[in-house]
């Protein structure tokens, strides 16, 4: 484990216009009236349409957090895009961000970086090194997700938690106080077939897609079997996390979870001993939005003043593969 002295300097976040109640929700996928609301917790979600893409949600998320930072795009060193929906095929969804930004002949370098649900905190974990190193300064990370195209409405427990929306969250170097304690990520590959789309790549081309394969193409997930075996090794995942960062789960003013569902987050706070003071929850409000859920919720707690500099946070979440991730760092 090694500390890096990176310090976030600005976030911001862009939600579609369209909002989605629980219940539209209930209507959509044909159940009784608060089936939805009882099962996900959510209430209100956005879904992007029209000119709402990927990149266009990413760069408006990135302006509010240069805004914030005081910093102009001639100030960033690097754009990584940390999401685990892809805009389309070719090029990288940064590529379109970097565009959609007015920054076509910039020379910013820009890349993606997935890791599903845990892309952003993955991104953070290994752009941070880079930024230690002195390879750059200023980095724009933005996780940009549209789930709501994808979704499978036959299967409605998954279907009724997602949300879209865009994160965007700027490292540069810190004073000292501002710095990484210590991150982890494990992946049980035993796990992969528990939440994925099949189709899309190279194994099932899009070429292969007609109304008899159309599932293949829509997410699937199965909640019961990834909630039983991401309880069996949360607790010892994070117990090890914070022993090698010698430190206590109260040691922390705020504990930001990826936003999956309502049953995830309530396993995590009582086998974890989060307090409702601690637990960063926006999930009634934004719904599950893959990876920009830990940086919104980030961006969320900054703004309302949860989190204040200084203060220990904790990043931690699962996704498909399955994996577990986890950060400690003071903010």
């Amino acid at each position: 484990m090694q500390t890096r002295y990176v310090r976030i300097m600005g976030t911001g976040k862009y939600l579609p216009s369209r909002i989605v109640t629980d219940e539209e929700m209930d209507l959509r996928l044909g159940t009784p009236q608060g089936w939805v609301r009882k099962m996900t917790d959510v209430t209100i979600r956005h879904f992007a349409s029209g000119h709402e893409t990927a990149s266009y949600m990413g760069a408006r998320a990135a302006e509010a957090a240069l805004s914030e930072a005081g910093l102009d795009f001639t100030d960033i060193d690097c754009l990584v895009c940390t999401s685990g929906t892809k805009e389309q095929v070719l090029p990288s969804t940064a590529v379109l961000i970097q565009r959609a930004l007015g920054q076509e002949m910039s020379g910013v370098p820009a890349f993606d970086i997935d890791a599903t649900c845990l892309s952003f905190l993955v991104g953070l974990d290994l752009i941070s090194y880079l930024v230690e190193a002195g390879r750059y300064r200023h980095v724009l990370l933005v996780s940009s997700e549209i789930a709501s195209v994808g979704l499978n409405w036959k299967e409605k427990e998954s279907a009724a938690l997602f949300g879209d929306g865009a994160a965007a969250v700027i490292i540069g170097p810190s004073d000292g106080e501002s710095r990484i304690i210590g991150s982890a990520l494990r992946t049980y590959s035993k796990g992969a077939a528990l939440s994925e789309i099949r189709g899309g790549g190279t194994r099932m081309h899009p070429r292969e897609h007609h109304a008899g394969t159309e599932e293949e193409f829509l997410f699937h997930m199965n909640g019961q079997a990834i909630f039983k075996m991401a309880s069996q090794l949360l607790p010892g995942f994070v117990e090890e996390l914070l022993l090698e960062a010698q430190l206590r789960m109260a040691d922390f003013q705020a504990v930001i979870p990826h936003q999956g569902s309502a049953m995830a987050l309530r396993l995590m706070q009582k086998k974890l001993g989060i307090t409702g003071e601690q637990l960063v929850n926006i999930t009634p409000n934004h719904g599950n939005t893959i990876a920009a859920s830990i940086p919104m919720a980030l961006h969320e707690a900054i703004r309302q003043g949860r989190i204040e500099r200084g203060g220990r946070v904790l990043l931690l979440g699962t996704a498909a593969g399955l994996s577990l991730g986890g950060m400690t760092f003071v903010y």
